[in-house]
């Protein structure tokens, strides 16, 4: 399973950096510098998050974990990527669009962030 998250990782991290690079250099003379900060926090936590799920894959790459571990890392990887998607992805849109009511979408990924770090963070604590 840690491979998947790995890629998944990687992936992401890829994106976080072609996103990142598009946004300081396609968009520097379109965005506002209010929607140039929304683009920047959304990268921001892309990067972060697909970080995470390096660590994720990391995590659930050793051996003799138990089943449950596994299960964690596997829900906490899901919620980071959920998270990606949606935090970073409305946030983005946000940024380029200008359509206010995805700030309204964008907290359910942030939720998504936070699920995954509690998940690791029991997940520590049963191991």
């Amino acid at each position: 399973m840690g491979k998947i998250w790995i890629l998944l990782g990687s992936v992401f991290m890829f994106l976080a950096v072609g996103i990142g690079a598009f946004g300081a250099h396609g968009l520097k003379d379109v965005l506002s510098p209010e929607m140039k900060a929304v683009f920047e926090t959304g990268n921001k936590y892309h990067f972060y998050h697909a970080l995470a799920l390096l660590l994720v894959g990391v995590l659930s790459g050793r051996n003799n974990i138990s089943e449950s571990l596994q299960a964690h890392y596997k829900s906490a990887g899901i919620f980071f990527s959920i998270g990606i998607v949606i935090f970073a992805g409305t946030l983005y849109t946000l940024a380029i669009t200008e359509i206010k009511i995805l700030g309204a979408i964008t907290p359910i990924g942030g939720i998504s962030f936070l699920i995954g770090w509690l998940i690791l963070i029991f997940s520590y604590r049963k191991s």
